[in-house]
């Protein structure tokens, strides 16, 4: 007989994939979600915050953030209920966005995945399943929790300060920080449970944020960031479907074009005129 399923948990991780598969197929549907500050501050488009969390890079990235939320997520839904996991994924993506948005309103940044969600919920984990541990993705490697949320975090810090990788560490610390809250404010049993680990990591978390703070003047005056692999793969992406659509545009002017020398102008019906009155509009405007 089968246990009971953590359905929200799936539909979350159904969502994402869904989502995710468009961005990989659509420049203009990544362009348009994607994490931005110059969007969200500027343009007010404060949807980024979430919906950034439904993107993915590419297949291992996706891989990697839905296999961590389906271990970690099912178990806070099945003992602790729908509610409460919604409440922490939710609150750290948009937590792990908060931070990233803070760190880099002046640079020219983009980021995507759903990181802060996901750490979120495996902090939340550490503290509501006391004695868990934290399995290394796809190695027979379990670190004790406590260790692994110490370690986290300062890993997190320092991939900040000096920006190792392409990855989100400001999303990782804040989604964590606030799923951690968030469960304490639904959980206030779990301080009490483990009040040193608790007091240990709140306390670890402030003095981090206190030197993000001061130093974030430091971040902003070395030069804003150049273009991520991330940026170079949607400008790739770009490029690709206009290349496709100059050869789609390019056969249905050789068509027209044969179309008109067999039979004349007046054989080409409202519908092609319009076409290639579009894609001469599209040439002139490029060549201008």
């Amino acid at each position: 007989m089968n246990g009971p399923t953590a359905l929200f948990n799936l539909a979350v991780i159904a969502a994402t994939v869904y989502s995710s598969y468009r961005g990989f197929n659509s420049p203009a549907y990544l362009d348009r979600y994607i994490f931005s500050p110059e969007h969200i501050l500027r343009h007010k488009q404060y949807y980024r915050l979430v919906s950034s969390g439904f993107l993915h890079a590419d297949w291992m990235h996706l891989l990697f953030n839905m296999y961590s939320l389906y271990s970690f997520g099912s178990i806070i839904e099945l003992v602790f209920g729908a509610p409460t996991f919604l409440a922490i994924y939710f609150a750290s993506i948009l937590g792990g966005s908060g931070l990233s948005l803070y760190l880099h309103r002046k640079h020219d940044y983009r980021a995507l995945g759903a990181s802060g969600g996901v750490c979120g919920i495996i902090f939340a984990c550490i503290f509501l399943v006391p004695g868990s541990s934290v399995q290394i993705f796809l190695l027979p490697i379990n670190i004790p929790a406590y260790i692994y949320a110490i370690l986290f975090m300062g890993i997190s810090y320092f991939g900040i300060r000096h920006k190792i990788g392409n990855i989100g560490h400001d999303a990782h610390l804040g989604g964590a920080i606030i799923g951690l809250l968030i469960a304490t404010v639904l959980h206030p049993w779990i301080i009490r449970l483990n009040p040193l680990l608790y007091a240990v990591v709140m306390s670890l978390a402030v003095v981090l944020f206190i030197l993000l703070y001061v130093h974030s003047l430091d971040l902003h005056e070395k030069r804003a960031f150049g273009l991520t692999r991330l940026q170079e793969k949607i400008s790739e992406m770009r490029d690709k479907r206009e290349q496709q659509n100059q050869q789609q545009d390019d056969a249905t002017v050789e068509r027209l074009l044969q179309k008109i020398s067999d039979s004349g102008m007046n054989s080409l019906t409202r519908r092609e005129r319009k076409k290639l009155r579009e894609i001469s509009g599209r040439r002139k405007s490029g060549n201008s």
